[in-house]
């Protein structure tokens, strides 16, 4: 097992190599998407770790956790939801606040320890090694969302994989093939993932 765990890694390696000197091509039943990778804004969510600097007052400036909620409480400011905003209106809403206590007050948030909201996350389920959900970044592709999970278990179907998306309000289900990529190094294989997909990984029946 432990052989096997290796030669996945050194295909992953491989196909990382490849990825960065040629461009990707698409196969299986997801198509090349056909325009640029979706520019968007990261959205705070809950789990997230955010770091409030307010200048020239360092005795409220600190950093705090996103509660469950989506709620955060820090000196002078209590139960300020933030979860679903940019760091920059989480900001400028700080910097309202604290205007009745400082004058002019500027703020910056900084956000670390990345969780991001739901609709904005990868969820990988099933076979892999460490199924997780994973924030978005932008060009994402499948091979990302593999490495980030640590690959199949043995007992993956990794070529009935498929991956959960929603287009224009309806549901889909798209095929893709992880025994292909990651046990054959076929890069063709290799697809975007978008913000909101689930991968799904289904058992092998042996």
């Amino acid at each position: 097992m432990v052989r096997r765990r290796a030669q996945v890694l050194g295909v992953l390696i491989a196909l990382v190599l490849a990825a960065g000197c040629a461009g990707p091509r698409y196969g299986g039943e997801v198509p090349a998407p056909s325009a640029a990778a979706p520019d968007i804004d990261y959205l705070i969510g809950p789990g997230d770790t955010i770091q409030i600097f307010v200048w020239r007052n360092p005795e409220v400036s600190t950093s705090v956790p996103v509660r469950p909620d989506g709620k955060i409480s820090v000196p002078l400011v209590e139960d300020l939801p933030v979860a679903g905003k940019t760091p920059t209106q989480v900001a400028r809403e700080i910097e309202q606040v604290l205007s009745r206590y400082i004058r002019n007050p500027v703020v910056t948030v900084i956000v670390s320890g990345f969780s991001g909201v739901f609709s904005q996350q990868v969820r990988v389920v099933g076979q892999a090694a460490q199924p997780q959900a994973i924030p978005y970044r932008k060009g994402m592709t499948l091979l990302d969302v593999m490495i980030a999970v640590g690959g199949l278990t043995d007992f993956a179907a990794g070529d009935k994989a498929s991956i959960v998306r929603v287009v224009d309000g309806k549901q889909t289900q798209l095929r893709v093939h992880l025994d292909r990529l990651l046990r054959d190094g076929d890069v063709s294989a290799n697809v975007p993932v978008l913000p909101g997909d689930i991968l799904i990984i289904p058992e092998a029946w042996f």
